[in-house]
């Protein structure tokens, strides 16, 4: 085994052991303070050895006695009100000054929970240490907010909080994605290296350290060489050990403190900057001696912390409108500069000087339409053709860069000295058009606190691993990158891309009018919808409240409210099939008037003979008959009981279609002063789209209303109308149920829906799967007799399920929220399509149907 070889496995080891060290129950505490945890019922259940001592009470053994004993009753008094002040279960209510005992001396107290116990931790109370802090922090707030960047602000804060405290050295140390730390201000002894611009390894702050970090806010280590005060017993009545993530005075582990003393370090205190509530970085203070810092000072500094915390925000978001401003300046001028008729590709070389303003750049390339253009220093068109398929793959979700393209991309490194990096801006996504802005290689010399590929030594008696010995400046010379792109380029960056994809819609609508022309008829459609939309939600609230009335349980009112939007759902359904065959104009009114009025529908009196409408004539109808419906049901004859609405149908000459509507026994009409959208789909519709007519009045008995359609809008081949209530009573006479089902659904909600349904008709054993996979491993471990397969599974669909159980003879059917399946049905054997939400008849009438096919 190589000497390499033996150092890669010992820094796993290393880096392994510090990740599940378990720091925050290491069973002991700082020796500068002592610990009592109690039960609810204030019973002692874990005490540190020199808690006795500390509070200088003569008792061998504190566990197992109340607090009433030994504490006096106004300190417990004083504590219970705090303990209510609790705000989370990662909060620390903290007192000065409190007298525990009877003539005993002060002590200051910090006080949180631990599971079941009540963790009460206490110091002796420095009296020449207290002072005004909160003073002296409103002065060092308001210096600060004098700071005009991010640096300038932490290093501001590193010698505000050295001066507070009296650390040798006051550290800002930022976390980078890869969770290695900079160091990016500093405030240090003349004396002592600076840190400043040094980076450490990830490896020295573990996982679980960092985890602590977000929660309790400050971390002091009086004295490294400190050996701790163990807490007794080790572990409670059900065998855990004393959880002290809250706690103040935790002992520290051994390998920290090793490290410590690698460094130089004696005493430490780390305070947590949070961005947001995740750690942004510490606020990391050194001293070259054991250092005791006030319990008073310590809440200051935390208070500095957080209140540096909201500075930091406000700066980041100061920088931010700043970023908005310069790209918005940007966008006008690129937006000034390009030609009203030319295409992008013309525009390019004016919109690529702009962009230098805000992001510098070596060299750039625009690929618009297949056109190469480029500028500067940058691949040739052969090296950028082997790079798109690249970009192509990293640009789907808005703007990409990368700082070493050949890390990446391999292929980049003959040409890594002209374009070792890249920012892809992705603008027209049909044809994949691209700025690509490149920038050179740029030596760099990365400045570690040590050597970060050796962050731990192996101890001589190779049981364990060591932290280094060694933090002298490691310098790491990178190859192959270019200057970094920093966030607020990115984020000029994205705002370019929608400028950029601006301009691109602007001249494309600008040279086609066809395209304007659809933009208007897609923002009617929208306008359409939307309306139509608030009516669908409007009577789903009607009926849950007039549905009430009618059912006597829970299920019945399921029942009800499950037919009338079932109903709705069909007319849906119906309205959408634009390429299929011609449809009932029967069946549209039915279907509507049932939505509304459910077994109550023979209010609505239909009469004279059928015909079938052709798709656009059905669509066009199915408007017309909601709106009727919805103004009957609102303000009309179907708003009282004991209205009623009478709809004739006649073939009138020339093969025209003649429909009248007429309200009788309603409330009396007045006619609206205002035409709003749904009158006008009333009275214009059929005119405008169908060129038939439309004649509506507002009688004080009721509304009647006149809608002749054009022969071209009839298909008269009645005798194919067959009515779907024929067809299912014609299901329901040879239906047996099915014993095993599979349920394929995505959405828990329908899936429950659904075996409702088949558990109702009969069904003994429904299984439920909501993914490709694990509904092919019931396939493959159950003998199925029918299966129900939703379509669409969010990213994947069920084909490969129907695959699989057309093999094994299973017959199956499909379910789907959309109108038009017949193209995948066609695919296996024309299995059955059931509609959503589910209905019992619906399912009956497709689990008869593909027994047939099968």
């Amino acid at each position: 085994m190589n000497n390499k070889h033996v150092e890669q496995q010992e820094t796993d080891l290393d880096l392994t052991t510090c990740d599940l060290e378990p720091i925050h129950i290491p069973g002991r505490i700082q020796s500068f303070g002592a610990l009592l945890s109690v039960t609810p019922d204030l019973m002692v259940n874990h005490a540190s050895k020199n808690a006795a001592r500390m509070l200088a009470i003569d008792c061998d053994r504190l566990v197992g006695k109340s607090l009433l004993d030994f504490i006096s009753p106004e300190a417990i008094h004083d504590m219970r009100s705090r303990l209510q002040m609790l705000a989370s279960n990662d909060a620390v209510e903290r007192m000065i000054a409190v007298t525990l005992t009877d003539g005993g001396t002060p002590f200051d107290i910090a006080l949180h929970v631990s599971g079941r116990s009540i963790v009460l931790e206490f110091e002796q109370h420095n009296a020449q240490a207290q002072r005004d802090y909160i003073s002296d922090i409103r002065h060092m707030i308001e210096r600060l907010r004098q700071a005009v960047d991010v640096v300038q602000l932490c290093q501001m804060a590193a010698r505000q909080i050295k001066i507070l405290t009296g650390f040798d050295r006051v550290m800002v140390y930022r976390f980078g994605q890869d969770g290695s730390g900079d160091v990016i201000a500093e405030a240090v002894q003349r004396d002592m290296e600076p840190y400043l611009g040094l980076r450490y390894p990830a490896s020295d702050i573990p996982k679980q350290a960092r985890a602590l970090y977000t929660r309790n806010l400050l971390r002091l280590i009086g004295d490294a060489h400190d050996e701790g005060i163990a807490i007794e017993p080790v572990l409670s009545v059900d065998g855990k050990p004393l959880d002290l993530s809250m706690s103040t005075t935790r002992a520290v582990s051994p390998i920290h403190l090793e490290y410590l003393r690698n460094m130089g370090v004696h005493a430490s205190m780390s305070i947590s900057i949070l961005r947001k509530g995740k750690l942004w970085g510490l606020i990391a203070c050194h001293n070259r001696t054991p250092l005791s810092v006030s319990f008073s000072m310590r809440i200051a500094a935390e208070l500095f912390a957080q209140l540096f915390g909201f500075l930091l925000e406000q700066k980041e978001a100061s920088i931010a409108r700043e970023d908005a401003i310069r790209s918005r300046i940007l966008h006008d001028q690129i937006m000034a500069k390009i030609t009203e008729t030319a295409p992008v590709e013309n525009n390019v070389g004016s919109i690529i000087s702009s962009i230098e303003s805000a992001i510098p750049f070596d060299g750039a390339i625009s690929w618009t339409k297949g056109i190469f253009s480029r500028q500067g220093t940058a691949p040739s068109q052969d090296e950028f053709l082997e790079l798109l398929p690249f970009i192509d793959k990293n640009t789907t979700g808005g703007v990409f860069q990368t700082e070493c393209l050949s890390d990446m991309f391999p292929p980049a490194k003959p040409y890594a000295a002209k374009a070792a990096g890249l920012l892809a801006i992705p603008f027209r996504q049909s044809s994949r058009d691209y700025i690509v802005l490149f920038r050179s290689e740029v030596a760099k010399s990365l400045r570690w606190a040590g050597n970060p590929d050796k962050p731990a030594e192996g101890a001589p008696n190779a049981t364990r691993l060591t932290p280094r010995k060694s933090f002298e400046e490691y310098k790491q010379q990178v190859s192959g990158h270019c200057s970094s792109w920093t966030t607020r380029e990115m984020n000029i960056a994205e705002a370019l891309r929608v400028t950029l994809m601006e301009v691109a819609l602007k001249l494309a609508f600008a040279n086609d009018p066809e395209r304007h022309r659809l933009q208007e008829h897609q923002e009617l459609l929208i306008s359409e919808l939307n309306h139509r939309v608030r009516n669908i939600l409007n009577l789903v609230k009607g009926l849950i409240s007039q549905s009430s009335d009618e059912a006597s349980s829970v299920s019945g009112f399921t029942e009800i409210i499950g037919g009338r939007v079932h109903a709705l759902a069909r007319a849906h359904d119906q309205i959408m099939k634009k390429n299929g065959a011609a449809a009932s104009a029967h069946q549209l009114i039915k279907t509507e008037a049932s939505a509304y009025l459910a077994a109550d529908a023979m209010r609505v009196e239909l009469t004279g003979s059928d015909a079938l409408l052709v798709p656009k004539a059905f669509s066009t109808l199915s408007l017309v008959i909601h709106e009727l419906m919805t103004n009957s049901a609102k303000y009309g004859a179907l708003s009282e009981r004991r209205g009623r609405v009478f709809i004739k149908l006649s073939q009138e000459t020339g093969d025209e279609l003649m429909i009248s509507w007429r309200e009788s026994d309603g409330p009396q009409v007045v006619e609206p002063t205002r035409r709003g959208f749904g009158l006008t789909i009333i009275e214009r519709s059929i005119p405008y789209e169908l060129h038939g007519q439309a004649t509506l009045n507002f009688d004080q008995e009721g509304v009647n209303a006149v809608f002749v359609l054009p022969a071209d809008s009839v298909e008269t081949h009645l005798e194919s109308a067959l009515s779907e209530a024929v067809i299912q009573e014609a299901a329901a006479e040879v239906f047996t149920p099915p014993n095993s089902v599979l349920v394929l659904e995505d959405n828990i909600i329908i899936a429950l829906d659904a075996e409702i349904h088949l558990d109702q008709l009969g069904a003994k054993q429904v299984q439920i799967a909501s993914t490709v996979t694990a509904a092919m491993e019931l396939v493959e471990k159950n003998d199925f007799d029918f299966a129900l397969l939703d379509v669409n599974l969010g990213s994947e669909t069920s084909e490969p399920v129907a695959h699989l159980l057309m093999q094994k003879g299973v017959p199956f059917a499909f379910a789907s929220g959309y109108g038009e399946l017949q193209a995948l049905a066609a695919k296996f054997n024309n299995a059955p399509i059931v509609q959503k939400p589910y209905d019992k008849n619906a399912l009956v009438k497709a689990i008869v149907d593909c027994r047939q096919e099968t």
